[in-house]
């Protein structure tokens, strides 16, 4: 099997190339002149570079060939092991006639733990001499990479540089315990088809899970590539640059669909591709502390992994690809999807049964008749700060995104004392939020739903805030609370002042406790105008206008008669009104004393 592009080659000169596969190489022999000769012969024959991956016990384990400008070095049968080198030496031809080592090679060498890199410079079919590098571990203690000379093809000292492979063993990977042990980084780089900023939050949110983004690349284009969501050209460069970036993965700013991954991760070779989706999916699963929160996380990471199964092995993850791994038949997908399936439902019963203890708990409150506000708004905009402020407590809150995942609840004295209220933090929203998320936390999201009064924090710091704003506005539209009665909070005011953005709103420093006496102030006074008490009589026909009393009204009580649902609900005066214009004759409002 002949790997790489083999587009445009004739039938004999694969041939060629396949033959490669039954020349064995002596132990202590790095690479015979004769071997070489025949790669420089091909290599001119069909004018693109040739790759061959040797063994330590001499066999020619793969052999692919690309032209010199896209080409990229494989990942051949083995997974990358920083306690080891991978036991594998690649040997490659440059038809540009240079035989110095490309920073590529390089990189490929330290990414891959190859135990020696090696290139052949040819000029029309003659090999111009040969260049190899071995690891080591240098004076500051980082992986690097150490280059002989160019030497002939036929004065290679075989030996010495067998040995040369021995001593990196035994001093990088043995005796350095860096190297052994080391649960660095991950290196990212980001691709967006919209502009350098656009990629700002995408790396925020890189940061947050743990990544080092080493570089970026963006192409302009009205609308993604079916295939590859860049364009082809573009593919080609990403794939030099980030093996040149000596990158661990690749992370897109949109949503891939299952055909645009499959090829990017082709094209990338070894290097992981994730999209927006998987990343915030990836961060959700690190912060997820309550038995409801994992279960959501796990529900919304199932939903999306579904679709993209072909070719992702027997498992549910992915960690078993690599150069030469094969999807499994159709009746192990089947049995994939089956299994996927049957999790996915699982996990929703286990869902509806937390959630209705939700709502128990919930309709306790309610009985109770404390007022709920909850905290909604982009993530990182402070919520958190803002209730450890307001309450006096040190619930998690910390400058990254997605900090609280949990819905906190805490009781906040009103500021003459008399009474409280509920303050309730939820999840920040972002950008392009993805909709199994929406779909997984729908029953966290319901306390936002189910409120009296919404806080919207934005970032005051934020040059997107007015973006962010609308984004948020938009995400509560989705979950059916854009009707809420609503108090715009203009958070880090000490940072920077938007003031002529939002006239109308708050603005506090909830770090600082700037103007938190007059928020506290604005949110009794709000909770105040919730005084009127209405009874409600709804037809068993019209279930969607309870669902809807449900959603929008405090249901202070309940019954259920021959005819219809009696409900005693709270409403304020533009709630009221939308209640007149909504229902029809045949449910009757009237008022409370």
């Amino acid at each position: 099997m002949i790997y790489g592009n083999t587009e445009g080659i004739r039938d004999f000169e694969l041939k060629k190339l396949e033959s490669l596969y039954d020349y064995t190489i002596e132990e202590d022999v790095f690479a015979p002149a004769e071997l070489l000769d025949y790669l420089a012969e091909v290599t001119g024959m069909i004018g693109k570079e040739v790759s061959i991956y040797i063994s330590r016990s001499g066999e020619i384990l793969d052999v692919s060939i690309g032209d010199q400008n896209s080409v990229g070095l494989k990942e051949i049968h083995l997974r990358r092991n920083k306690k080891r080198l991978s036991k594998i030496r690649c040997i490659h031809t440059h038809p540009n006639g240079n035989a110095n080592l490309s920073q590529v090679d390089l990189n490929s060498l330290k990414s891959m733990y190859f135990d020696s890199m090696a290139s052949v410079g040819v000029v029309e079919g003659k090999a111009t001499g040969i260049q190899a590098s071995f690891l080591f571990i240098d004076v500051a203690g980082d992986l690097a990479c150490e280059c002989t000379k160019v030497v002939d093809v036929h004065a290679i000292p075989q030996r010495r540089w067998m040995e040369k492979i021995d001593e990196a063993d035994r001093n990088t990977f043995v005796s350095n315990q860096k190297y052994a042990t080391s649960g660095e980084s991950e290196k990212a780089i980001l691709v967006g088809i919209d502009t350098e900023e656009s990629l700002k939050e995408l790396k925020a949110l890189a940061e947050t899970a743990g990544a080092v983004v080493v570089g970026s690349l963006v192409q302009k284009r009205p609308k993604p590539d079916i295939a590859t969501f860049i364009g082809q050209g573009k593919v080609h460069e990403l794939s030099l640059y980030a093996q040149a970036k000596d990158a661990d993965l690749i992370i897109f700013d949109d949503e891939l669909s299952g055909i645009q991954q499959r090829n990017l991760e082709r094209e990338m070779l070894s290097i992981r591709v994730l999209d927006r989706t998987a990343l915030i999916l990836d961060i959700f699963a690190q912060r997820a502390q309550s038995i409801e929160g994992q279960l959501q996380v796990e529900m919304a990471q199932l939903k999306y992994q579904l679709p993209r199964l072909v070719g992702h092995g027997v498992s549910f993850s992915r960690l078993g690809g690599g150069i030469g791994t094969r999807g499994p038949g159709e009746t192990q997908l089947e049995l994939d999807r089956r299994r996927i399936r049957s999790r996915i439902s699982s996990l929703q019963k286990e869902i509806d049964r937390v959630s209705e203890q939700r709502r128990l708990r919930r309709v306790k409150r309610e009985k109770n008749q404390k007022k709920i506000v909850a905290l909604v708004g982009y993530t990182n905009a402070g919520k958190t700060t803002l209730l450890n402020c307001l309450s006096g407590e040190t619930a998690f809150a910390e400058n990254m995104l997605f900090a609280t995942l949990d819905p906190l609840i805490r009781e906040i004295p009103y500021p003459d004392g008399t009474d409280s209220f509920l303050l309730i933090d939820t999840v920040g929203f972002i950008n392009k939020l993805p909709h199994t998320l929406i779909d997984a936390f729908r029953s966290t999201l319901e306390e936002t739903v189910n409120a009296d009064l919404l806080l919207i924090v934005s970032d005051g710091a934020s040059a997107e805030i007015g973006e962010q704003y609308e984004i948020v506005k938009q995400v509560l539209s989705s979950i059916g609370a854009g009707d809420k009665p609503a108090l715009h909070v203009v958070n880090k005011c000490d940072l920077a002042s938007h003031e002529n953005l939002f006239p109308d709103a708050i603005h506090i420093s909830a770090k600082e406790k700037i103007g938190t006496g007059e928020l506290l102030e604005e949110i009794e006074a709000r909770l105040a105008e919730k005084a009127l008490r209405l009874s409600v009589f709804i037809p068993y026909e019209r279930a969607q206008d309870e669902a809807w009393m449900h959603r929008n009204c405090r249901i202070i009580d309940e019954k259920f008669t021959d005819s219809g649902y009696e409900l005693v609900v709270e409403a304020d005066k533009i709630l009221y009104n939308q209640m007149i214009q909504r229902l029809d004759q045949s449910i009757t409002i009237s008022m409370q004393e």
